[in-house]
């Protein structure tokens, strides 16, 4: 009698096992679901909202869901993420925001890379850069960062000569020759495309050019060829961020290998005029 009480004891024990092992799967099971089906929000401008639905879309299909926020500008999507309310952002490449970092003392890293836009110099006016007239107007960027690369570039065109050459944080002061003389306007790096109706020259990016519809991005008098992978537009967290279920991990490996992201990049950036950045 005393030994069928132990082994009913046994069969109890290990049933509780089971029972606690299952129940610990579910809760686990449970959390995954719960962190795969939380939205996750992330931060955009105009210029990427066609590409990241289109990895939305794919996420969608794999059970994450994914809610995109349009900004109009750039400096927004920094102020919005660094408050906390929104997971992610996709706008900016390194240099912009270590530069946005130092400006206004965010606490945000980049989390992975997108892909990189080739920057040129367009005119609807001229057909070469050896024409354009003394005291031509040139459309360039306003913030620090893609005015100093408009700048390298007027440099590369041999249009004007910096006192650091190879400084990308240049400005209009540290111009040291300017034999044409040329009229720099400054404006918000979105407006260049739409610039370029009103000016004799424009730096500007081919997504931006598509967007307003201005001038075919391949028709630039002169683009840079240096893959800079510097220049990749980052997926930026807070500092603090915490990737739960690898929701944002997994939204990246759709946005860099997906066969229909790419094939966006191409209709929305232009094939050849973007490059990956990871």
């Amino acid at each position: 009698m005393g030994q069928t009480q132990t082994l009913s004891g046994k069969k109890i024990a290990s049933i509780g096992v089971v029972v606690v092992a299952v129940i610990a799967g579910l809760f686990a099971w449970n959390q995954h679901r719960q962190a795969q089906s939380k939205e996750l929000v992330i931060g955009i401008t105009p210029a990427f909202a066609n590409t990241l639905q289109v990895a939305a879309n794919e996420a969608k299909k794999q059970g994450l869901n994914v809610k995109l926020v349009e900004f109009s500008d750039w400096n927004t999507p920094n102020i919005t993420l660094n408050h906390g309310d929104i997971d992610a952002n996709f706008f900016q490449h390194q240099p912009f925001l270590n530069n946005a970092i130092k400006e206004g003392k965010y606490e945000l890293k980049p989390f992975a890379a997108g892909a990189a836009s080739r920057v040129g110099l367009y005119s609807k006016k001229y057909t070469s850069l050896d024409a354009l007239p003394n005291k031509a107007r040139v459309a360039v960027p306003n913030d620090p960062v893609n005015e100093g690369r408009a700048l390298l570039l007027l440099q590369q065109a041999k249009l004007i000569t910096l006192k650091d050459p190879s400084n990308y944080l240049s400005n209009l002061k540290d111009i040291v020759a300017n034999p044409k003389d040329l009229q720099f306007v400054e404006m918000e790096g979105p407006q260049t495309a739409r610039a370029v109706d009103d000016v004799d020259l424009a730096f500007s990016y081919p997504h931006y050019l598509n967007l307003a519809k201005t001038i075919d991005p391949k028709k630039a008098l002169l683009l840079n060829n240096q893959e800079d992978k510097r220049y990749a537009i980052l997926f930026v967290v807070r500092k603090d961020y915490k990737d739960e279920g690898g929701r944002l991990q997994k939204f990246v490996d759709i946005y860099q290998h997906s066969p229909q992201v790419k094939a966006s990049l191409n209709a929305e950036i232009g094939s050849g005029l973007w490059y990956a950045g990871w």
